[in-house]
């Protein structure tokens, strides 16, 4: 009786345990890569639409607001002129000279007026004004604490130095590996040509922005990432450690655009948008709130103006005029800096 031989059992291929782990390691990396890449254009979009709000609210004040602006100018002109004239025109005693200059230099300080150093003694006492305060830093400086600081910061500089300087390698080698794709020359035709060179013009824009983010987005569109094998230990390795790389770098891109858009947000411009937007949600017209705020202004600066016109015709008393005009008794010291401060910031850039 002939012997039976059973047939071989077709057993199941086991994955390597160490092959699975990297599967799942991969798998998280890959996630973490996507949820980076969505709060990356997501902060991108806010940031845009936040800078393009405040270009347009600058445009709007602009048209409504430059006629009030001008006048603010002029006005501050005026004041400017005066006081020339007063100083080149009237005889005063030595302390009497002083003490209208520091209701000149007083008016400048408190913003109600621009800059304009007219004298020795006017940098004399700006600084005096200042250097104190600087002096103070600079012995601070000079302890041993501050060394220590001074030594913690440097290194800190260096470290984030060495840090860039690794990102920027990354952001390159993912540049140079689209340009070889894409560069027009590599190709003939001429309508792949033409596309070519739009791809190329965004891959460049990116590349020198230091925009990783939207490179892995044009590589990802144009489906020319690298294709591994996932039975390949080494080449899931190597893609584990590419996707680490490079999620280290997008976190820091994202954590810039956060810090971009706080600092935007903290601009004197900024603040306006954010003020506005709460102004809209309460039904209130920020524009006109403005203009009516401009020219209550005006309105004090005015009257300034004209007290000292009346000094220089000689129609109040020295007496008087050190005492101000009642306009800014009127007024409590900090509406009065709260009212000007908006009027000298927009007065300074025109």
């Amino acid at each position: 009786m002939p012997r039976t031989t059973s047939s071989p059992s077709h057993s199941t291929r086991i994955t390597p345990l160490a092959l699975s782990e990297l599967h799942l390691r991969l798998e998280f990396l890959e996630k973490e890569h996507k949820s980076l890449l969505k709060q990356i254009k997501r902060k991108r979009t806010e940031l845009k639409n936040f800078v393009e709000q405040m270009r347009s609210l600058a445009t709007e004040i602009f048209h409504q607001a430059s006629p009030s602006f001008q006048k603010m100018a002029e006005l501050d002109q005026d004041i400017h002129a005066l006081f020339d004239q007063i100083f080149t025109t009237r005889k005063f005693g030595k302390q009497t000279l002083k003490n209208i200059e520091a209701v000149y230099l007083n008016l400048q300080l408190t913003g109600i007026i621009s800059l304009k150093p007219r004298s020795k003694q006017f940098n004399r006492e700006l600084e005096e004004l200042f250097n104190s305060s600087a002096t103070e830093e600079n012995f601070a400086g000079e302890t041993a604490e501050g060394r220590h600081q001074h030594w913690q910061a440097q290194e800190s500089v260096e470290s984030a130095s060495l840090a860039r300087t690794e990102d920027s390698r990354k952001i390159r080698q993912t540049f140079l590996r689209l340009a070889e794709i894409f560069h027009p020359d590599k190709v003939k035709d001429s309508e792949t040509q033409r596309y070519h060179t739009e791809i190329m013009k965004e891959i460049n824009k990116a590349y020198q922005e230091g925009d990783l983010a939207r490179l892995l987005e044009i590589e990802r569109i144009q489906e020319v990432g690298e294709v591994i094998d996932n039975n390949s230990e080494d080449d899931l390795t190597r893609k584990c450690r590419t996707l680490e790389q490079q999620n280290q770098i997008l976190l820091t891109q994202y954590e810039n655009l956060k810090l971009e858009l706080r600092l935007t947000k903290n601009t004197p411009e900024g603040a306006m948008v954010s003020d506005s937007r709460q102004a809209a949600k309460k039904g209130i017209d920020s524009m006109a709130q403005m203009v009516e705020t401009i020219e209550s202004q005006i309105n004090v600066v005015s009257q300034i103006r004209d007290f000292v016109k009346d000094f220089r015709e000689q129609k109040i008393t020295i007496k008087d005029f050190l005492g101000g005009p009642a306009t800014l008794h009127s007024l409590d010291e900090e509406i009065m800096e709260d009212i000007l401060e908006q009027m000298l910031s927009e007065l300074m850039r025109q």
